[in-house]
């Protein structure tokens, strides 16, 4: 609540100051403010409008594109809120002063309408601004109805403040109101980047730097007043992963260092020279996390074999993993014989396997077992199938014995991830094609038991072995993308802003020239008015007066 009332107060009060300021005007050169009331009601009217809209597209979409719809909501939020701390940082001074002089033109070229669209559009924009910053706090919080009454309380309790301003009852410094709201203000964004980094994830969008940090779970937990400050106003979670931690400190120590930085030592005209120093330090950093961080390679190939075990849980032999030309071969020994099975990474489908991403294949082989007899009696039979007579087989009709032609039927399913064997089973199936000993025509019975050959034991790697691998698997990725995000994409971050840096620094130096020629070519008792700065604040007046020499 507190951070929605903060919000819903300060641009609030913005609005309302603009409005005040606008009214004044008006009524002091004797014109109807009939004009101005139906620009601001027709900007409350969008504003609202644009929350709702936002919010109902939000709802109707499925769960990871909602996910995705907060993050962009979340980083429009934060975009605004920085651009209008920056703006009031540098005009909040001199709003009044601006705008009285952008109103006296459009009144000396007759148009009150102009003044009517200056107050709709400072309305739309705050109301704009108020909508999205809004939307991404009540997706955030832990209660929306108590954010929402916060926001209510905050614009109430503006609009007061500004008619009081404007009616000349309170006296408020705006510079100092706005460097306050404006420090709890960068930690409310600083919360909506990572829960916008954090729906991104959920989204899938952002995959690395989803290792744990800290747990936070002892200084906010749920339900408590702690946690309410932490979470619900602040937006930091009881579990931050690396990549939240990091966009939290990349967004709010360079945005609360802009906003407390005192005006007197900031570095005016030459405020370039920073911009350019700062761009060269991020630029630097960004090539020594480039060479010094280490390149992380894909998942390592093993070479020692996974333990195989029989139904009963007993070790029966070792499966290996081994690469081919066209894919990979499944070498299993089982009692001392050695079974290939061939993986061609065209027949491969995807599937999730121990919580990990893995190809899979099922084959399906068919082979002859050895040592098993050529012939078998009635007796055997039916030990081989369990202790009974197979259907179909007459023990006065058919006394035996029996030709018997083997074929052992192995399905096999085997899960590769990266090149790592992670998992692997073989369900074996043995029938038997009996002739002779009275059958009148070949028959064909599958048996369960009474053979040991090793081509007929079904088996598993085992269970346990398995889970060891999967979570290696995930430490090395999770290891990978670490060393992807300080390798590269922290770099990216720092060189797109040392550019941003150094462009604003060169415009910053053309302007520094300008006002220098202008200062110099002001000629024979000119006067040169020094502009505001880059940091907004308003310089006094120079005056220089040069004598013609010829």
């Amino acid at each position: 609540m507190l951070a929605t009332f903060v919000i819903g107060l300060r641009e609030g009060l913005e609005a309302a100051l603009i409005v005040g300021i606008i009214a004044a005007f008006l009524k002091r050169n004797g014109h109807s403010l009939k004009s101005m009331w139906v620009g601001v009601i027709a900007a409350i009217v969008l504003s609202i409008g644009v929350g709702v809209i936002l919010e109902i597209i939000s709802v109707g979409l499925p769960q990871a594109e909602q996910e995705g719809m907060e993050s962009i909501i979340g980083t429009v939020a934060v975009v605004m809120v920085t651009v209008m701390i920056v703006w009031m940082s540098k005009h909040a001074r001199n709003m009044r002063s601006e705008l009285e002089e952008v109103a006296g033109d459009a009144l000396a070229r007759g148009s009150v309408a102009a003044l009517a669209v200056m107050a709709f559009l400072a309305v739309l924009r705050e109301g704009f601004e108020t909508s999205v910053f809004l939307l991404a706090a009540f997706q955030s919080s832990v209660n929306p109805l108590v954010a929402g009454a916060g926001a209510v309380f905050g614009l109430l309790l503006a609009v007061v403040i500004g008619y009081l301003i404007y009616r000349g009852g309170i006296r408020l410094n705006l510079g100092r109101f706005f460097t306050v709201t404006g420090v709890f203000l960068v930690f409310v964004a600083a919360g909506l980047v990572m829960s916008a980094l954090r729906t991104a994830h959920e989204a899938g969008w952002i995959l690395v730097g989803q290792a744990a940090t800290v747990d936070l779970s002892w200084l906010a937990p749920n339900g408590s007043v702690q946690a309410a400050l932490v979470t619900g106003v602040l937006g930091i979670p009881a579990d931050p992963k690396v990549i939240e931690v990091l966009g939290w400190l990349l967004y709010l120590v360079p945005v609360l260092l802009f906003v407390l930085w005192p005006h007197a030592l900031r570095p005016g005209i030459r405020s370039y020279r920073v911009q350019f120093g700062i761009a060269l330090t991020a630029s630097a950093a960004a090539l020594v996390l480039l060479i010094a961080v280490p390149a992380s390679g894909g998942a390592a190939h093993p070479t020692a074999p996974l333990a195989i075990v029989s139904a009963d849980g007993q070790q029966v032999g070792t499966a290996l993993l081994a690469p081919t030309a066209d894919g990979y071969e499944l070498v299993s020994t089982v009692q001392g014989v050695s079974t290939s099975t061939v993986l061609a990474a065209g027949a491969a489908t995807s599937e999730t396997r121990l919580g990990t991403d893995a190809r899979t294949w099922a084959v399906t082989t068919q082979t002859v077992p050895t040592g098993v007899p050529s012939t078998v009696t009635l007796e055997q039979l039916g030990v081989l199938n369990g202790g009974r007579t197979p259907v179909g087989v007459n023990r006065a009709q058919n006394p035996g014995p029996f030709s018997a032609v083997w074929q052992v039927t192995l399905n096999e399913h085997v899960w590769v991830a990266g090149d790592t064997l992670l998992d692997a089973t073989s369900d074996s199936v043995t029938t038997l094609s009996l002739s002779g000993g009275g059958l009148t025509a070949p028959r064909t019975v599958t048996v369960s038991g009474g053979t040991t050959a090793p081509e007929s034991v079904s088996w598993t790697v085992d269970a346990q072995q398995s889970e060891l691998v999967a979570a290696a698997l995930a430490n090395q990725v999770t290891a990978a993308d670490e060393a992807a995000l300080f390798r590269y994409y922290l770099p990216l971050v720092l060189a797109v802003a040392a550019l941003v840096l150094a462009l604003f620094g060169a415009r910053g130096l053309r302007a520094a020239k300008r006002r220098n020629s202008g200062v110099v070519g002001g000629g024979v008792g000119t006067v040169a008015d020094v502009p505001d700065d880059d940091t907004g604040i308003q310089n006094p007046p120079v005056r220089t007066t040069i004598s013609a020499h010829s």
